[in-house]
């Protein structure tokens, strides 16, 4: 098989889906690995990596996806690549269909087998291919509302941890799934007070041992959502259902009672946030005002940490790919359930329910199709 990797043309996205020792692993296997001449520049990758590892380099991206049978990304296609769209192409990479039926409708139009790193699902229902973007991410947010809290970025100037006689921030997280038990960590490790709201006992409980009991935990609703968010200087949205747009868990009067300067980073909005006002935004523009609450909107934020984000995910997505490449498509789906429920788009339908319900879409069994 034909593998390509292309430069990401996402604004400020400087991750790569392909690293240069996945590559040789394919090439060994008696593949060929096409990679876009500075692809993996942000990522600290050179091309004479790759072609260290038996890549060939090809100057442009049209060349890498018209020769390709199977292109590995890292974020979802962008209006400019639809073009390259085909019927016999596999396309790996996160997609977040959910909020964007443009792309669903070039996708299954186009008879692409999108495959959405999202939504593979590992035995116990776990997200593997998440996972380490959800970990980075949950810490970023952190970070990143710390910056911005600083008066001279916007926020109330207030200082996570306090100082002896001084509160310390208050941080709420709503979801306690990877992004918000990586958020409360590096929160509770700044000194901050951190509170976590989940609609799911049981997360909350395992969010109680995990931390030893000094993170709040709180059962989330209407109300205790309403009370904590008007306390909150951070606001991280953490909220994730697989495959699904996020539902508006904090609503736009729930962010006009926040205090003025409080800062919002919505982890989701890859998915269309959890929070009402919240829109994407970019690393170059991160932030926007809205009642006086600084929101930070981007929407691939591990892309700001595009070395460590790269091999991270990449750990995590290759023996996928390789088992892609190794079989074929359509035998790996057949022997692989787990792999079966990334496939978002197959030979013209939408195959993940999620997506399909979201945008009122007809959505078709993949078994029924294979």
């Amino acid at each position: 098989m034909i593998v390509g990797a292309v430069t990401e043309v996402k604004p400020q996205e400087n991750r790569v889906g392909l690293v240069p020792s996945v590559a040789q692993q394919l090439v060994s296997s008696g593949h060929t690995v096409l990679v876009q001449s500075g692809a993996g520049l942000g990522s600290s990758l050179s091309d004479a990596d790759y072609v260290a590892a038996g890549a060939t380099i090809v100057d442009g991206a049209a060349e890498v996806w018209e020769k390709s049978d199977l292109i590995v990304k890292v974020k979802e296609p962008v209006e400019a690549e639809y073009d390259y769209f085909r019927p016999d192409l596999i396309l790996y990479t996160y997609l977040h269909l959910a909020p964007l039926p443009e792309l669903t409708a070039a996708l299954t139009e186009a008879q692409v087998t999108g495959i959405a790193y999202e939504t593979i699902e590992a035995a116990d229902g776990s997200l593997p291919l998440l996972v380490p973007m959800s970990e980075i991410a949950g810490r970023m947010s952190v970070q990143v509302g710390a910056h911005f809290l600083e008066r001279a970025n916007g926020g109330r100037g207030v200082l996570l941890g306090g100082v002896p006689g001084v509160n310390p921030a208050d941080v709420v997280i709503v979801g306690g799934g990877i992004v918000g038990r990586n958020a409360a960590r590096m929160a509770y490790g700044l000194g901050a007070h951190v509170t976590i709201l989940d609609r799911n006992p049981r997360v909350l409980q395992y969010i109680d041992d995990l931390f030893g009991g000094r993170v709040n935990t709180i059962m989330s609703h209407a109300g205790t959502v309403a009370a904590w968010s008007a306390r909150a200087d951070l606001l991280i949205g953490a909220v994730l259902i697989p495959g699904a747009a996020a539902p508006h868990v904090v609503t736009a009067e729930h962010v006009t009672a926040m205090k003025e300067g409080a800062v919002i980073v919505d982890v989701s909005v890859d998915q269309g946030g959890c929070i009402a006002t919240t829109r994407p935004t970019t690393h170059g523009e991160p932030i926007f005002l809205v009642d006086g609450v600084v929101h930070y909107g981007v929407t691939n934020m591990p892309g700001a940490v595009p070395r460590t984000s790269t091999f991270a995910l990449t750990n995590v997505t290759a023996p996928y790919l390789e088992k892609l490449a190794d079989e074929g498509a359509e035998a790996a789906l057949r022997s692989d359930s787990l792999l079966a429920a990334g496939v978002n788009t197959y030979k013209g339908h939408i195959t993940c329910e999620p997506v399909a319900d979201h945008q009122g879409r007809p959505y078709t069994a993949l078994e029924t199709l294979l």
